[in-house]
């Protein structure tokens, strides 16, 4: 692991690394890390790339030790998007070729969403197109102080489409309108700004503050994790009186759990003391 290397705790890798080729996958203290492991191509997400996201992340989310997952980029960017190499290589398929690789990609943002775990992206460098989409996919972006965010897919013909529905859902229409029609990329301070990134973090304290980060997530009882991270989304398409709704039925499910019960005696008994 790159970004949270400062964790004193060993790594050790998934009994099925050798199955990937593009990525890396390890396991560290309630961590389930994936790296991108394409730095040549700069990260570039291609079919077999989107495959073995999809097959590291069910891997992970089955995995009762693995509280949080982690994306992140090995070299100098985080993604840069799609592999034009192996788009050219396809140019003259036919559509239900394209529509097959499409949604290869299009499930791993989806699985990544639905999950019942925390997800964060640590981006460093470029993260363009769909990268910019994997990583905003994610529940959350922390995002080095040179890191940058770009949607250029109009400049070569092409449409930012299985990533725009999440890019309105995080920066409104006005803003994502702006990104995807002028292709205009964006720093790490502006992305947080805009809601983009959860936060730009200095260079010289990120390996320590994403660190600080993932131990807040780990720390936390994984079935309050997942009840809020569900509420979090269910609620995207309700009004707002289904949206308190459906916060008092995930109120009252976490009531019920021992970590809840647990969670009041040991505040109160510290607050008695």
């Amino acid at each position: 692991m790159t970004a949270v290397a400062t964790r004193s705790a060993e790594t050790v890798a998934v009994a099925d690394h050798a199955a990937y080729t593009r990525i890396r996958v390890a396991r560290s203290s309630g961590l389930g890390v994936i790296t991108l492991a394409r730095p040549e191509r700069r990260n570039a997400l291609d079919r077999a790339t989107a495959d073995e996201l999809h097959a590291a992340i069910r891997a992970l989310a089955a995995d009762h030790e693995v509280r949080v997952i982690v994306l992140e980029g090995e070299g100098a960017d985080f993604c840069a998007g799609a592999d034009l190499a192996a788009l050219e290589a396809m140019l003259d398929a036919g559509p239900e070729v394209h529509i097959d690789d499409a949604r290869a990609l299009g499930r791993v943002f989806a699985q990544l969403r639905g999950l019942n775990k925390p997800t964060v992206a640590i981006v460093r460098g470029r993260a363009l197109a769909g990268g910019a989409g994997l990583a905003t996919a994610c529940d959350i972006v922390l995002a080095e102080e040179g890191a940058t965010f770009g949607y250029p897919e109009v400049r070569i013909g092409f449409v930012p489409a299985m990533v725009m529905s999440m890019l309105r859902r995080a920066v409104g229409e006005k803003r994502a309108a702006e990104l995807v029609l002028t292709a205009r990329v964006v720093d790490a301070a502006e992305a947080e700004r805009i809601g983009l990134a959860s936060r730009c973090i200095p260079t010289a304290s990120f390996a320590e503050e994403v660190g600080a980060t993932l131990e807040r997530l780990v720390a936390s009882p994984p079935v309050s994790l997942e009840l809020t991270k569900r509420l979090l989304y269910r609620i995207d398409d309700m009004d707002f009186a289904a949206g308190i709704a459906a916060g008092i039925t995930t109120n009252v499910e976490a009531r019920a759990t021992e970590a809840f019960r647990e969670g009041v005696r040991r505040f109160v008994r510290k607050d008695r003391a």
